[in-house]
């Protein structure tokens, strides 16, 4: 039975134990002999339907972690509410000393503080406002060229509803099934991994059977930080249109989300995350080089079979993508390319985005293309982004700016790198 059937049947029991006691048939106002009894009958199936729902609630967590879903919420219903009203536009003009209403902003930045342990240099905003990678820009109401920075977000009649977004690489790390962690605490954190499993024997009759324990290993994530620094008008914080909220998340905040997704997929280590290609392990034995062909590809998806892995997806860089749509299959007995459709490469999905690089190899001229089972990779977040604004930053303050600097704290890990397995070869 699903969980929402299993709340509605709960539902019906209270209402109908309700009902029993608000209509008491006994002596003196009590419940009469069958009320009572029917009454306690009710109350035992209640305690053991509550068991189901909280063992339903488990399973329906451990399958949005499965597919790789984001998980979010904090089981506070009215909390998470307000958080999605959180107001970016309000935090940073009323951190900047302007005359704003940001009583919610500053009420719900303490709170996230107080539920995560983490003391902010400003001011929190909960995580599900941002994403994507590091920039930085200024923003003007009335500045430059008519057509730079924020002169056309202070007209008095404009369609702030076609607000066009500056082009930016896509997220794939996330869309191919990644798992995120959020609400993390302390650092580093220890997540257990079976590394070997127990095996199984045949044996004689009569005769002993050999022990084969489980070997136990750790995935280890720490704090690492992200961040971006951008440069808004008091003007453009007062009366712009779309709103600064508008700006905020799909400009200032999608590019430090973006960063992570990058990193996941190529980070260095060191001061940022280890992503899949720079991970210990990964078979990339499979050469394609500027011929590839349709054998390359499923020896891709062998190498992750032979791992004892099921392989979710690729992600690639946009030249890899015109390869190998532009490659037959067999140039003398085949009329298809490699890949026929722009999101899928045999059958599975495939994501590209120029977070993956495209400048491998010496000289630098090569693309990686890399499958496996997205879901190990694990993306973890602690705490909300925190942002400061200096209002007094010498050359902000001359014009009237506000400089706001934007720090997440986040770490990529990888599960089991045999999950994946990367061509770096292609030359397109």
């Amino acid at each position: 039975m699903s969980t929402r059937a299993l709340l509605e049947k709960r539902t019906q029991i209270v209402a109908e134990m309700r009902s029993i006691t608000t209509s008491p048939a006994g002596s003196a106002g009590d419940l009469s002999a069958e009320q009572s009894a029917k009454f306690d009958s009710l109350k035992t199936e209640l305690e053991g339907l509550e068991k189901r729902i909280d063992r339903a609630r488990v399973l329906d967590e451990a399958e949005r972690r499965a597919q790789g879903q984001q998980i979010t919420g904090s089981g506070d219903g009215r909390f998470d509410d307000a958080c999605r009203d959180f107001s970016l536009r309000k935090a940073i003009a009323g951190a900047a000393g302007m005359d704003v209403d940001w009583g919610r902003e500053k009420e719900l930045s303490a709170e996230l503080a107080r539920r995560t342990g983490h003391v902010p240099h400003g001011i929190l905003a909960p995580l599900s406002v941002f994403h994507r990678r590091i920039e930085q820009r200024t923003l003007l109401s009335s500045q430059g060229s008519p057509d730079s920075g924020g002169a056309n977000l202070t007209f008095t009649d404009h369609r702030g509803d076609l607000f066009i977004d500056a082009l930016r690489a896509r997220m794939v790390v996330q869309r191919l099934g990644a798992r995120v962690l959020s609400g993390l605490m302390g650092s580093p954190v220890d997540i257990p991994k079976l590394s070997s499993a127990s095996g199984a024997s045949w044996i004689a009759e009569d005769a002993a059977l050999g022990a084969s324990d489980p070997g136990f290993a750790k995935v280890q994530m720490e704090m690492k930080t992200v961040g971006c620094l951008s440069e808004y008008s008091r003007n453009l914080l007062i009366q712009s249109d779309p709103s600064v909220e508008q700006l905020l998340r799909m400009d200032f905040a999608q590019v430090i989300a973006r960063a992570v997704d990058a990193a996941a997929l190529n980070g260095a280590g060191g001061d940022e995350p280890t992503g899949i290609l720079n991970t210990s392990g990964l078979d990339t034995t499979t050469a394609m080089g500027s011929a590839p062909t349709w054998a390359d590809v499923l020896t891709l998806i062998e190498l992750i079979e032979d791992a004892n892995a099921e392989g979710s997806g690729f992600a690639t860089h946009p030249s890899a993508v015109r390869l190998l749509r532009s490659t037959l299959r067999a140039a003398s007995t085949d009329s298809r390319m490699l890949m026929e459709s722009p999101t899928e490469l045999a059958g599975y999905p495939l994501q590209a985005t120029t977070g993956m690089p495209s400048t491998l190899g010496s000289p630098p001229a090569d693309a990686a293309l890399v499958f496996g089972n997205w879901n190990d990779i694990m993306i973890g977040y602690w705490s909300g982004v925190d942002f400061l604004t200096n209002p007094f930053e010498s050359a902000s303050y001359a014009r009237g700016n506000v400089k706001v600097r934007a720090l997440l704290t986040a770490d990529v890990a990888v599960r089991h790198i045999e999950s994946f397995a990367a061509c770096t070869d292609l030359t397109p």
